[in-house]
């Protein structure tokens, strides 16, 4: 994904490098099957995947409390004080740095703290989850300075002022989330200023939540944290909900793992509509900031509202129950939103994300390594990720919305109940494929 403002900022420093993505208007053209296959072809296989679960799968299989073999010793490593504070300390040292550095350089075609905000973080925090878990609780900087305010005070972090309010939920994470792809999307004109004011407001609100509410305000607040986690959720590491011990797991099952509450479906959909909104922007012009704004925002709002629509198109269910249905299965939105990212993001960070080590070495005088990007040499690589990332990540929810639809609907609406959501999710895959295609 390449928003105007941060190709601006690598561009320059792209001399006899092939132009960056834009969705659907170089690498895809590369893809060796034409749009009208994909379409069709990524259409049909959830349908028949849809066909084959109802079939072969009638009982509850994704039982998140199952694992595939405990991890003792990778346990020890990864709760110790060492580890721990050690990527306290390089989540601090980076953002310090690249604040330090970001006021030297100052001209944002040169800017690390504008790479490091929009590349690094937001990119990097997607393959980092996958691979490794819930790192953003790990390297967030301010979850850091709370920590070590709190050991300073002999004051355990846990404890604020008063207790985090439940109806909250995850929705200040839903709004943090927004303000950041705000600021990535809708605002054209981003620089070392806008970044620097924008980390500034976050900064003095996720302190004073700190203070207020403790540790639990990072948990289910703080924006890219709950990013981190909710991805976190398709990593083949994950914890034992007893014993807290790391685990070897099937991802389907972490999915199941995902936490219900007030927020939870807002997250995914700031998520997976922003993703779309780029997607459509990078071949539609909306200028000024307000129409883009309003667009992004309707792009989050549709997914959003038809993911509730779709699941409570059941039978069977008192009214309550069905108002719960969208956040039973807020998780089977997960996978798409990751096969999105994935399909928007893989030459973004492998190119883009080397450009911003460009420019933290230049800005202290460093020479620079050679380029690597796998994907300019060999384009066909990128729209075959593409594609087979936003396929798999549908075939995925698939699976886990018919589970969740097994142990949540009632028995005689086990497959009707899942029609809307399945048409759906169709749906989706059309879109996200044509918009990959430069729509």
């Amino acid at each position: 994904m390449t928003s105007p403002a941060i190709h601006a900022m690598t561009s320059e420093h792209a001399a006899g490098m092939t132009s960056y993505l834009a969705h659907g208007t170089g690498e895809a053209a590369a893809f060796p099957v034409d749009i009208t296959y994909a379409l069709v072809g990524g259409s049909w296989a959830l349908a028949v995947s849809f066909l084959v679960l109802a079939f072969a799968w009638k009982t509850p299989r994704l039982d998140a409390s199952k694992y595939v073999a405990a991890l003792p010793r990778l346990t020890h490593l990864a709760d110790s004080r060492a580890l721990r504070e050690g990527l306290g300390v390089v989540g601090l040292a980076l953002t310090v740095g690249a604040l330090i550095l970001g006021f030297i350089a100052r001209d944002e075609h040169e800017n690390p703290l504008v790479g490091t905000f929009f590349i690094w973080l937001w990119v990097g925090l997607v393959p980092a989850s996958l691979v490794f878990g819930p790192v953003g609780r790990y390297l967030s900087p301010v979850r850091t300075l709370h920590r070590w305010a709190c050991s300073a005070l002999g004051r355990r972090p846990e404890r604020g002022l008063r207790a985090y309010p439940a109806v909250l939920g995850r929705w200040p994470a839903a709004v943090g989330l927004f303000a950041f792809v705000w600021i990535e999307l809708a605002v054209v004109d981003k620089d070392f200023t806008a970044v620097l004011w924008w980390c500034a407001v976050y900064f003095a609100i996720t302190v004073v939540g700190a203070v207020v509410f403790g540790s639990t305000w990072f948990t289910q607040a703080e924006p890219f944290e709950v990013y981190s986690v909710t991805i976190a959720t398709m990593s083949p590491l994950g914890r034992d909900a007893v014993s807290g011990e790391l685990v070897l797991r099937n991802p389907l099952r972490g999915l199941a793992a995902y936490q219900t509450g007030a927020g939870a479906v807002a997250v995914i959909a700031v998520l997976l509509g922003s993703t779309a909104f780029d997607a459509w922007s990078a071949t539609h012009s909306a200028t000024g900031i307000g129409v883009r704004t309003a667009i992004l925002l309707l792009f989050i709002v549709v997914v959003g509202v038809s993911f509730c629509l779709a699941t409570m198109a059941t039978g069977g269910v008192t009214r309550a129950q069905r108002l719960a249905i969208p956040g039973k299965m807020s998780h089977t939105l997960i996978p798409i939103a990751v096969g999105y990212l994935v399909a928007h993001y893989a030459k973004y960070f492998v190119q883009d994300g080397q450009e911003v080590l460009h420019a933290w070495l230049r800005t202290l005088g460093a020479g620079e390594p050679a380029m690597w990007s796998p994907f300019t040499d060999h384009p066909t690589l990128l729209s075959v990720l593409a594609v087979g990332a936003i396929i798999v990540g549908h075939l995925l929810a698939v699976i886990a919305a018919h589970d969740a639809a097994l142990r949540i609907l009632p028995r005689r609406h086990h497959l009707t109940g899942q029609l809307a959501l399945m048409l759906l999710m169709v749906g989706y895959t059309f879109t996200g494929l044509w918009l990959l295609f430069g729509g």
